[in-house]
């Protein structure tokens, strides 16, 4: 996903720092949910801030705090199941240290990132409706993204069926 199909301006100026940080563009490199970490975050924190904006919400840190939801360089797509589970649960704390080394954040932020997987990851309950908006961005940026990967292997496996049908009914 390239940054610059978001022409809201506004939006690139304040997350612009984080964009731009060479540490946060570690993130590109790391498969998540099929596609890459960086991709992911962007999604959330554009459609999350969009709505904010539109709720009267505070857009500026919900667009931060979603940016850094999932600010780890661990990738654990090709783990077992055990090991998945493991950075489901711990990887709200593990972005939010990372993102604390880096970046200054209003207790806002940090309750974004730390409670982005509310009910699931054992965190707090978030405290403010941006919180809640991200986590909600979150879940449904994420179902699209998986189900965008799976239609893409479905249609790969059936051009796959279509070849070898068309190739031996002769």
């Amino acid at each position: 996903m390239d940054t610059n199909s978001y022409q809201d301006r506004k939006y690139l100026s304040i997350v612009s720092d984080i964009l731009d940080h060479e540490e946060f563009n570690k993130i590109r490199d790391v498969v998540h949910h099929g596609m890459n970490r960086y991709d992911h975050c962007v999604r959330v924190s554009y459609y999350s801030y969009k709505i904010a904006k539109f709720l009267h919400l505070n857009k500026e840190e919900t667009a931060r705090g979603a940016l850094l939801h999932d600010f780890f360089l661990e990738d654990n797509e090709e783990s077992n199941k055990k090991e998945r589970l493991e950075t489901l649960m711990s990887h709200p704390k593990k972005a939010l240290d990372n993102a604390l080394q880096h970046f200054d954040l209003t207790s806002l932020e940090q309750d974004i990132i730390v409670t982005h997987m509310f009910p699931v990851a054992p965190t707090r309950v978030p405290k403010y409706l941006e919180s809640w908006l991200v986590d909600l961005v979150d879940d449904v940026v994420s179902v699209f993204e998986k189900g965008f990967v799976v239609r893409r292997q479905l249609s790969a496996a059936a051009s796959f069926l279509l070849f070898v049908l068309v190739n031996t009914v002769r």
